[in-house]
């Protein structure tokens, strides 16, 4: 947890002074509409948007809005790991649920962080996509923009898998992550471009792991 949680562990760091300024931005994008989801996302794995989706989550925790992480990488979601939570049920397992409106609770997770929660991963299933394409999925987050000031969805990369482009459709606004010296540029313009051929409201890109100094975060992590 410590590791990954620079916001909460280095509040005055260059990369939560980074996170912040994406929440900025982010409620600037909004321009004056309701910001209720954030769907993030990348065009390969390893890019960092699981990172990314942590730390937005406390930026905007520590604004006081009551924050929800939804780890809608049904194949290899970390979030429970980043928080240190319990994945026996998640997202997964709950979509599949036939009392989902009246159970969903019980499948919200506590963080050690003020106004931070997960909905984790859940077991893996034989059908991720499908999942997130049903009426459940769609259900559900309804239900969620109800109980929550701020959704931050953790999808998967866009190039190959349809999940996140049925995600992106159903959120306020979608970030596309990418790694300095590690994605490649068609890449991005394609994960770009599909996503805006689906109708997403994309509000930028994060650009991420940009060396910052011999003495930072193991010049791993920044965003703009």
């Amino acid at each position: 947890m410590k590791e990954d949680l620079i916001v909460y562990n280095k509040p005055k760091s260059i990369i939560s002074e980074g996170i912040r300024t994406l929440r900025t931005n982010l409620q600037f994008a909004a321009a004056g509409e309701k910001l209720n989801s954030v769907l993030i996302t990348s065009s390969k794995p390893g890019e960092g948007k699981s990172f990314i989706s942590a730390n937005l989550a406390i930026a905007f925790a520590q604004n006081n809005v009551r924050t929800l992480i939804v780890d809608c990488d049904l194949r290899r979601g970390r979030q429970h790991t980043i928080f240190d939570v319990d994945n026996s049920k998640g997202l997964s397992n709950l979509l599949i649920d036939s009392k989902m409106k009246d159970k969903y609770e019980d499948y919200i997770e506590y963080t050690k962080i003020e106004n931070v929660f997960i909905l984790p991963r859940g077991s893996v299933p034989p059908n991720p996509s499908e999942l997130l394409a049903s009426d459940s999925c769609i259900k559900l987050m309804e239900l969620l923009a109800k109980e929550f000031d701020m959704i931050i969805y953790d999808g998967v990369p866009v190039n190959g898998l349809t999940d996140t482009l049925i995600m992106s459709k159903l959120v306020d606004k979608t970030v596309i992550v990418c790694a300095i010296k590690e994605t490649e540029s068609e890449a991005l313009l394609n994960t770009k471009k599909s996503l805006v051929n689906v109708g997403a409201d994309i509000a930028g890109v994060v650009v991420n792991k940009i060396p910052t100094s011999a003495k930072s975060y193991s010049d791993k992590y920044y965003s703009n």
